[in-house]
């Protein structure tokens, strides 16, 4: 059995939504279809991404969240409890109108929408109501010969568009929150496990509010102490996880990737140390596509055991990388921990919702390729 904890080669998750899939969440919306026809598009989509994925021989592949309109929906469409709205494909479409590849967005997380995607407050205890993941989760160990994996949005991100402010006569403090989160992240994890999924990919995008200057000071003028908030969260992170033997647990950190831009910058540096030390995860999957990312200096605070996986392929850009160029990266990056303590993906999904990025699907597969490529020609 592969030991998934040392795989050279991962995907973050989402793939490009066929036009199918599109057109028929927008016939859904429109009351032109109902959820069986939904379902059917949706049901083809995961097929072709299990055959796309397959085929270019990645180690673990993804169901390219092809039922999610956006990524957080693990936890945001599987839940009861928060004062949110429904959201659609012209509500997604909507929000990165205008948006142009590699430059800054500014979420408009006060909208009203959807939980997760908004900034939400509470009207009653969250619960939860319908598995997205493990219903993901069973079709695609129906029809992939390679594992699959399971992404999940993390507690971090969850309490960041959590409006505890206006939620206190649900909950008390964040922690009161958050032991909620944790539960039914438990709950959710041990379903899938239970379907035979082992492994786990956590995506915590909130990590890199905590060392992007606007992020930070979005949350002093809250009120908030980020250093309080990334202790909360290291703690919520390495709950969630914890006594799950024989699942490998990857944790992916994100800068933004809406329409092919981007929501933050800064290096590791500042959290680096007691990420990877507080954290229980066997695999980090992080964003080096860009100088925004910073050195692989930060590196060397990645515990024995654990492993760095380089997220060097944009999928925010056509162009192609160069596979020599990236196995030169590998090199730079070996040169601070063991190169066995490495491994390569793209540097996100290529579409972290329902709108994708600004890339074709032939360039997507070519990108895939170039992954595998590169982990072939350096770890044989």
């Amino acid at each position: 059995m592969t030991d998934l904890r040392t795989i050279r080669t991962d995907v973050v998750g989402s793939l490009l939504r066929p036009a199918a899939v599109v057109d028929a969440r927008k016939a859904l919306d429109e009351g032109k279809l109902d959820a069986a026809g939904l379902r059917k598009a949706e049901d083809d989509a995961v097929r072709g991404a299990v055959a796309l994925q397959e085929n270019v021989g990645l180690d673990v592949i993804s169901d390219g969240e092809m039922r999610r309109l956006n990524f957080q929906d693990s936890f945001g469409a599987a839940v009861e409890g928060f004062d949110a709205g429904a959201s659609t494909v012209k509500a997604y479409s909507r929000r990165v109108e205008g948006g142009t590849a590699l430059r800054r967005w500014e979420v408009p997380v006060q909208e009203h929408g959807t939980a997760i995607s908004h900034r939400r407050p509470a009207k009653s205890r969250l619960k939860l109501t319908r598995n997205v993941p493990l219903d993901e989760y069973k079709f695609i160990a129906g029809v992939a010969k390679t594992p699959a994996k399971v992404s999940l949005i993390g507690p971090d991100r969850i309490s960041q568009r959590f409006d505890y402010e206006n939620s206190k006569a649900v909950y008390k403090d964040m922690d009161a929150f958050l032991a909620d989160v944790v539960a039914i992240e438990r709950e959710i994890i041990s379903s899938v496990v239970a379907a035979g999924c082992r492994y786990i990919h956590i995506d915590a995008p909130g990590y890199t509010a905590y060392v992007d200057e606007p992020m930070l000071k979005q949350m002093r003028d809250r009120g908030e102490d980020p250093t309080q908030n990334f202790s909360r969260s290291l703690k919520a992170d390495a709950a969630v996880i914890a006594n799950f033997p024989g699942v490998t647990f990857g944790i992916h950190l994100c800068r933004g990737n809406q329409r092919s831009m981007w929501h933050r910058e800064g290096s590791y540096d500042a959290i680096a140390e007691r990420l990877f030390s507080e954290l229980p995860h066997d695999r980090f999957l992080l964003e080096y596509d860009s100088p925004r990312a910073g050195s692989f200096a930060p590196l060397r605070f990645l515990p024995k055991g654990k492993v760095a996986v380089l997220g060097l392929v944009s999928t925010k850009v056509p162009e192609m990388e160069n596979v020599d160029a990236l196995r030169r990266r590998i090199d730079e990056a070996a040169k601070v921990i063991p190169l066995e303590q490495l491994a390569i993906s793209p540097q996100c999904g290529f579409a972290s919702d329902v709108v994708g990025n600004l890339i074709t699907p032939d360039q997507q597969k070519r990108k895939l390729e170039i992954v595998v490529e590169t982990a072939r020609r350096v770890w044989n």
